[in-house]
């Protein structure tokens, strides 16, 4: 039988008896509409509570129209142009999307753009360029051919770049395209506020107002093919001006450069090592933007009306991991559920009343087409969440996108009813509480607490083939029985490491925010991670960590030591590096499987004879069964004494050190699986001198998971696959329960 509660059912015009049935199927006690729909009197009849999408900064081109100095801008950095003689013309849009983005020739080009010599890094002169508006062509004299050089320039955002991409999406044809407006202008900033105004008077119906989102998109720049070209869901690009570049200056006592913002190319990646302007950029940025969305939430409010931020969209300055986020009186915040991941990302934000989710898939063509079935990708999105939410519960769930596209496929209508039922008894068997945490586990990086659960992020949960080695990372743990935080490298200098860690991981490439880059130089870093370690704490490195990309004092990883392993840079390879031999068997290996002819295969090759100059010992044969993603080339062991669990091909990928009364563990990367998900279960747990913990409450197939929850007095088995799986669980006095679960199952016991 069905319940009720706690689901928000998209709808739209002309849609109200199937809105009304499906709402009555999946338990739905509140109704939203969806960009590109709105609700009719007979569905706001229903007697639902209502969410209404709100745009505070698009969709009233009446107003724009006539201020198009005040659009949102973006600093652009054109391709590179090659001097062939002293004189270059760079050319501005060449690979920009010119219904989405037009030069800024409003504001003075020679104050607020910047032609640079990309071959010596200088900037060109102001008094050498011009800018031919006619053409929007840059001509730059005094240039030393064979050179590169780039113009950094403003760029007005003329198309709204989320409602472009759903009216690409969906084949929206002549519909107005919706220009974004930047609230920094006064005259603006009042058009909003007095527009919501009266919006709130108009729309008295409205339960919540659900803001998509504020005021600036996230970095979201499309070719002239109308493919992505620049994505980054951190980025801050598409947020300045000329107005508030010089406000900064004012606040800050420094101007910022276009490069700044262009950053060579890379646009202020989160996975850049972060740099003084880039954070205070952040702060300024935030500011202002929490000011103004504090304003509309106590507007909400005073209409008698709840006040929801999507995190999405326009969310860049709100920042919801960053201190006082809590004061902007939002009650909830609501977003995409992409994996277990970004359900954390959302379950986990402080200071609102609740939570939502919003599955996948959305109700788009591109999904909901014939001869497609949408409920594959539902279960699946489904178990991905479940595991997080079973760890940190989110208080309601929902869908987006068109109603009458959904309801075309009854398997998919039966899956989200069976969804929803399951959503609502985990929250009524729970109350709302996480399961038990086993382990403190902490993931060290350059951003820490202000983007938990954000980093090893391109694009909101989208696969990256040079991130998913460590992006798995998050994901493992988004549902794994250990408690997780964020902390940042100047944390740990200003505090130490807090007595209630036990694990810190430290991964990613070499001179990114994830590992650290030059904060390593700082030798009281290395200090204080050495002492903590040796005092019983446990340090975990994934891919690169702690690493520096100027060799330094002989070593690459800056706590090698601690790790037991090392990445030969080119430059030590006159010294010789023995690998002592594989271990196979190990607490952190026991739930491996290796194909018995590949086991076979690496005991009889042995190992290599070692050969001078190019170190020695390493396995002929692969051993396996273990994916580590993209490999890390000519990682070796530090000495003899380190335990090496998967040296294959000649470089480390898995192996542990004991160090002091602690330990280090390197592993060379880690994709999700439930596979890998295990291992780094076993990892944190060995690490942590806590093995003798490990056997209760666990699984014997990786394929499922156990969740405790002393509190409602019970635990639950659940299988991530879409096959059926079997499973003994250990249980605290020794005894041992078997589980028969069918594809996506969840079972139920008292303790």
């Amino acid at each position: 039988m069905t319940s009720t509660g706690r689901f928000t059912l998209p709808s739209e015009e002309n849609f109200a008896e199937k809105t009304k049935e499906l709402a009555e199927l999946w338990g739905a006690d509140a109704i939203r509409n969806s960009d590109g729909t709105h609700l009719d009197e007979s569905v706001l009849a229903l007697g639902k509570k209502i969410y209404s999408a709100y745009f505070p900064t698009r969709a009233h081109n009446e107003w724009i129209t006539l201020h198009m100095d005040e659009t949102p801008q973006v600093y652009l950095l054109t391709g590179r142009v090659l001097a062939e003689a002293d004189i270059v013309d760079v050319p501005l849009m060449d690979g920009f999307f010119e219904e989405q983005l037009k030069p800024n020739r409003d504001a003075d080009p020679h104050k607020y753009w910047e032609v640079v010599d990309r071959t010596t890094n200088e900037v060109v002169d102001a008094s050498l360029w011009t800018l031919d508006e006619d053409t929007d062509t840059v001509h730059v004299s005094g240039a030393t051919p064979m050179h590169e050089y780039t113009v950094s320039f403003l760029a007005y955002i003329i198309w709204d770049p989320v409602e472009m991409y759903n009216h690409l999406t969906n084949g929206w044809g002549d519909k107005e395209h919706e220009i974004p407006f930047d609230i920094y202008h006064p005259a603006t900033r009042k058009f909003v506020f007095d527009t919501f105004e009266q919006w709130l008077k108009d729309n008295p119906q409205v339960d919540v107002v659900r803001f998509t989102t504020f005021f600036y998109q996230f970095t979201l720049l499309f070719d002239q093919k109308q493919r992505e070209k620049v994505v980054d869901w951190f980025g801050c690009a598409c947020t300045v001006s000329p107005a508030a570049l010089d406000d900064f200056e004012k606040e800050y006592g420094y101007r910022l450069r276009p490069e700044d913002f262009v950053d060579g190319g890379a646009y202020n990646s989160a996975w850049r090592v972060p740099r003084k302007a880039q954070r205070d950029w952040i702060d300024f940025l935030s500011g202002f933007v929490r000011t103004n969305v504090k304003k509309l939430a106590d507007m909400s409010h005073a209409a008698g009306k709840e006040a929801m931020m999507f995190l999405g969209d326009q969310w860049i300055g709100t920042e919801p991991y960053k201190d006082g986020f809590e004061d902007l009186g939002l009650d909830a915040v609501v977003g995409s559920i992409g994996d277990g991941t970004t359900t954390r990302m959302i379950a986990d934000i402080p200071g609102v009343k609740y939570t939502e989710g919003r599955f996948l898939p959305y109700f788009f063509p591109d999904t909901f087409y014939e001869g497609n079935d949408p409920s594959i990708e539902g279960l699946d999105n489904w178990r991905k969440a479940r595991r997080a939410i079973l760890r940190s519960p989110i208080s309601r769930m929902g869908y987006g996108g068109y109603l009458s596209l959904a309801a075309k496929f009854p398997k998919f209508v039966d899956t989200v009813t069976h969804i929803a039922d399951e959503f609502r008894d985990i929250h009524d068997r729970t109350g709302g509480v996480a399961a038990e945490g086993e382990l403190n586990v902490a993931i060290l990086n350059s951003w820490g607490k202000m983007r938990s659960w954000m980093a090893f992020t391109v694009a909101h949960a989208l696969p990256n083939k040079q991130t998913y080695s460590y992006y798995g990372i998050l994901e493992s743990l988004s549902g794994m029985r250990v408690n997780v935080r964020f902390i940042s490298f100047d944390d740990v200098l200003e505090h130490g490491v807090a007595d209630d860690i036990d694990v810190i991981i430290n991964g990613g490439p070499v001179d990114t925010a994830f590992t650290g880059g030059d904060v390593w130089k700082n030798p009281k870093l290395t200090e204080t991670l050495r002492d903590w370690v040796r005092g019983g704490g446990a340090f975990v490195g994934v891919g690169e960590p702690s690493s520096l990309a100027r060799f330094q004092a002989g070593r690459f990883f800056q706590l090698a030591d601690v790790l037991g392993v090392d990445e030969e840079r080119h430059q030590t390879l006159s010294v010789d590096k023995y690998f002592p031999a594989v271990t196979p068997e190990h607490f952190i290996t026991a739930d491996v499987h290796v194909d018995p002819a590949a086991r076979e295969a690496w005991e009889k090759a042995g190992y290599r004879i070692p050969l001078s100059g190019c170190g020695g010992g390493q396995g002929i044969k692969p051993l396996g069964g273990i994916d580590f993603g993209e490999p890390i080339a000519n990682t070796f062991p530090v000495n003899e004494d380190v335990t090496l669990l998967r040296a294959d091909g000649g470089q480390v990928q898995l192996a542990v050190n004991e160090y002091g009364k602690g330990r280090g563990v390197y592993v060379s990367g880690l994709p999700y699986s439930a596979a890998n998900a295990r291992l780094l279960e076993r990892i944190l747990f060995w690490a942590s001198h806590n093995e003798d913990k490990y056997t209760a409450y666990s699984s014997t197939n990786p394929e499922c998971e156990v969740a405790v929850f002393p509190d409602a007095g019970q635990y639950c088995v659940i299988n991530n696959t879409d096959r059926p799986q079997s499973t003994d669980v250990a249980l605290p006095d020794g005894l041992i329960e078997h589980f028969d679960l069918d594809q996506s199952a969840i079972a139920w016991r008292n303790l």
